[in-house]
């Protein structure tokens, strides 16, 4: 049986099972050309990016790295800055482990962008199954031999929780996404009743790219989410268990809606609308 144990402080995934896999997903190599454009100037992270890397294998040790889709960002064009990062980011990874590529919707054309090297090896955009895990990035449904697996590993929507005190201030913390699916909807999806299933455990990664943005899981609904998982509400979100990078589990989302709205009422009475006050005319 696989055992998945996030890194601590770290927006990758150990997996453990005949071999060790390190996840990592949303790169997004090439964001701040993007960025340069919408008039922000950020000069390219790419040696910090592959340093933060570094430290990760050093500290899993793993015997390949699973890349997770969206390791470039540009769509449908590929900028000078990809064609420059991608294949020296890839290179990097090869000397240290293999690397296994699950494309995303931002990775169009990244074929052209690979090394020539046996230890990197590009799967098709409906996922893989690697060492008993299913991988896929999530913004497809995944290949239907995926549904056998017992662990699914995804990413797409950059996770996070939004946390809000009573004054109005909003905190963003990146988060780990831990749920359960619907058979009969995803037997629907495939217009099959008899498939191997057992029911699946499903992770949703967050992004290695701090400068993506995220969704936040806790205000958002089947319809706000990427990806047909969501679309089809395949997944049992308002049970979803969520944890922060730190290890520190938060509950389910469910629990996160219920606590924002009891932290905002106001105990012993409902307030049915405001009270009207008269002006008082002060004399002269």
């Amino acid at each position: 049986m696989p055992d998945l144990l996030p890194l601590l402080d770290a927006p990758a995934l150990v997996v453990k099972n005949e071999e060790t896999s390190l996840v990592i997903a949303d790169v997004h190599l090439g964001i701040e050309h993007d960025l340069y454009y919408s008039g922000i100037n950020i000069p390219s992270q790419i040696a910090r990016r592959i340093d933060r890397l570094n430290g990760y294998i050093g500290e899993a040790q793993p015997d390949r790295v699973v890349l997770l889709g969206d390791i470039k960002h540009n769509v449908p064009r590929t900028s000078f800055q990809e064609e420059d990062e991608v294949p020296a980011f890839l290179d990097e990874i090869a000397r240290k482990a293999l690397v296994e590529i699950i494309p995303g919707n931002h990775d169009g054309g990244i074929e052209k962008l690979i090394p020539r090297n046996p230890d990197i090896t590009l799967h098709d955009s409906k996922g893989a199954i690697i060492d008993g895990v299913a991988y896929f990035h999530g913004h497809t449904w995944p290949d239907k031999d995926l549904l056998k697996c017992s662990h699914w590993v995804i990413s797409h929507n950059h996770p996070t929780i939004k946390l809000t005190d009573v004054v109005g201030h909003t905190l963003t913390k990146q988060a780990w996404i831990r749920a359960k699916l619907d058979r009969d909807v995803v037997a629907a999806n495939y217009r099959a009743d008899e498939f191997e299933w057992h029911d699946p455990e499903l992770f949703i990664v967050p992004s290695f790219n701090e400068l993506c943005g995220g969704v936040a899981f806790n205000e958002s609904f089947h319809s706000d989410l990427l990806g047909p998982l969501f679309t089809s509400k395949a997944v049992h979100l308002e049970e979803s268990e969520v944890y922060l990078l730190d290890g520190t589990f938060m509950g389910t989302i469910e629990g996160l809606r219920q606590f924002s709205r009891d932290k905002f009422r106001t105990p012993g009475r409902e307030h049915k609308g405001k009270k009207k006050y008269r002006r008082r005319r002060t004399r002269p």
